[in-house]
């Protein structure tokens, strides 16, 4: 070999596309098109390692295009690894192309609310069937609403209105937040309408009556009370009625609660207060189809009340006897009341017979209440107000269909009266008491109490009848005042006015007892018989525990 002439060299870079098979694998772009091909091209790396020896081949290998083909030698076959390919997010961002998102995360959702929901359960699922959808899947923590008996609203509620959750029972909602707003909102939410409308009635009275017109009451507070009235009955309405779309099992339940159905009663009373207390520069006669339009709702709710009172099992009147009762009974004097002055005379005794004959019942049965009957809680003593408001609004009724104020509404008026001032005398009776809407049971009773006065001071006329009539106007309008400032205070300032409604996510099944109910049965061997009869006197299981801490007899 001469000087000038060089070598060939030994090692030679070549790309991978000019010998085909190269590495022994086929060329994996050889269908893509040239852009697509260029694209991968760009971001495929391979990395030849040297890893153990899988499979000796013949490989013929050039060096040169003008170079001699070497004689075949054994060469070992090794495959390469290709680097992990990065992530579509890390390739658009390098690229700035966009890349498809990841799949759609719903945020999670408390679902323990979807059972007191309208579009939810059974007919959600048949709606998305019907579009085509996929079936979804029934949740396991998911709870089948069904009616509630009324024996479970006592044992598993106590409190002023039965809305304070026994420690023993467990709720269907979650206690450790705060619930949304429209299930907080409570029917009783009707007794703030009718204590503020009953004043535009009393003012009405006042500045229209005889006997009262030496106070010259101006006409225009009649007026603001009227208008206040219809704007707080149009907001409490409009929130029910949302709470009526959006979370109907709710609505069903306080429906069933033995306490809370009287205040179905409350927004037709309300109205029948509005038509009553209008003031004279707007309408002085009212058309009559009203009448019919407002009691036929009233008519409705005491066919089934009524029905149960009488043969209802649970739901008889000496199990749920309350003083919230006299709300579903005191409808049919006021609308006797409103029908007497519109001139209607047939349907206006119809309803005052009613509430009479039931009013007479619920007044004995709430005043002999059976030895097995719980004591009334204390926050409950406001709705013993209630109490006077039938007597009351029945003389004034009595007094407009027979055209005077003669013996029969004198009678009811004096029942009222004594009723209040064995009340009013309690001082004690009303100390201590947390604040709630119960508190609004005040207002009516003693509102109607002062128009029943002011009809009586015309009946009689003297100043003692008128100056009685001044003072329960004068405190029924303080007590209004007061609580309309209190209630707004809880309401937006505190903002404890509407907390968490236990009564309507109690569960529908007793829960089980943790604890093993002690017997004293199997101390009969050792114990004499004085024993067994001291044991037997007690009825109450807790009764029972504590005898059972005493030292046996020897």
């Amino acid at each position: 070999m001469t000087k000038d002439e060089e070598l060939p060299s030994l090692i030679k870079a070549i790309s991978d596309h000019e010998v085909a098979g190269f590495d022994g694998v086929e060329d994996p772009h050889a269908s893509l098109s040239g852009i697509e091909a260029a694209e991968i091209e760009t971001h495929s790396v391979s990395i030849s390692m040297p890893l153990s020896p899988l499979k000796h081949k013949t490989k013929r290998v050039l060096f040169d295009d003008d170079s001699t083909n070497l004689a075949s030698a054994p060469t070992t076959m090794f495959y390469s690894q290709p680097i992990p390919k990065p992530s579509a997010l890390h390739q658009a961002i390098t690229n700035g192309k966009s890349a498809p998102l990841p799949p759609r995360i719903y945020k999670l959702r408390d679902k323990r609310y979807d059972s007191f929901k309208t579009w939810s359960g059974k007919l959600e699922r048949q709606l998305t069937n019907l579009r085509g959808g996929r079936p979804r899947e029934r949740d396991s923590n998911r709870v089948e609403m069904g009616s509630v008996p009324v024996d479970r609203y006592f044992d598993a509620l106590e409190g002023p209105e039965l809305d304070v959750l026994r420690p023993s029972e467990e709720i269907l909602l979650p206690e450790d937040k705060l619930w949304p707003f429209l299930l907080r909102f409570p029917v009783s939410s009707f007794g703030i309408c009718l204590g503020v409308s009953s004043q535009a009635i009393m003012w009405k009275t006042i500045s229209s009556t005889e006997s009262t017109r030496f106070l010259h009451i101006s006409p225009h507070i009649n007026q603001v009370f009227w208008f206040i009235s219809i704007a707080l009955i149009a907001a409490v309405a409009a929130i029910y009625a949302l709470k009526l779309v959006f979370y109907w099992e709710a609505v069903r339940r306080e429906y069933h609660h033995p306490i809370r159905v009287n205040f179905f009663f409350a927004p037709w009373i309300a109205l029948l207060f509005l038509a009553m207390g209008i003031p004279p520069s707007i309408n002085k006669t009212l058309p009559k189809p009203l009448w019919y339009v407002l009691m036929t709702p009233i008519f409705c709710l005491e066919v089934k009340i009524y029905g149960q009172w009488m043969s209802g099992g649970q739901r008889r009147l000496s199990k749920v006897a309350n003083p919230c009762n006299h709300l579903s009974v005191v409808g049919n004097f006021v609308g006797a009341l409103l029908g007497a002055s519109m001139g209607i005379k047939e349907g206006p005794i119809f309803f005052f017979a009613i509430g009479l004959a039931h009013y007479t019942v619920l007044f004995v049965t709430l005043y002999q209440r059976l030895p097995t009957n719980e004591t009334l809680p204390k926050e409950l003593h406001p709705v013993f107000f209630l109490f006077v408001a039938a007597p009351s609004v029945a003389s004034m009724a009595w007094a407009k269909m027979v055209g005077s104020f003669d013996f029969g509404s004198r009678i009811a008026y004096f029942i009222a009266m004594f009723l209040y001032l064995s009340l009013a005398v309690r001082v004690n009776f009303f100390r201590g008491i947390r604040f709630s809407l119960a508190w609004w049971a005040y207002t009516f009773p003693m509102t109607g109490a002062a128009i029943a006065t002011i009809r009586y001071s015309s009946a009689v006329d003297n100043a003692v009848t008128k100056t009685f009539a001044v003072i329960l106007c004068l405190v029924a309008t303080l007590i209004v005042a007061a609580l309309l400032v209190v209630t707004v205070i809880h309401a937006f300032i505190l903002g404890d006015l509407f907390p968490n409604d236990m009564a309507i996510a109690i569960s529908e099944r007793r829960p089980k007892s943790s604890t093993t109910t002690r017997r004293w049965y199997h101390r009969r061997a050792a114990s004499s018989d004085a024993t067994v009869d001291y044991y037997l006197k007690f009825s109450d299981p807790k009764d029972a525990d504590v005898v059972e801490t005493q030292p046996a007899e020897p």
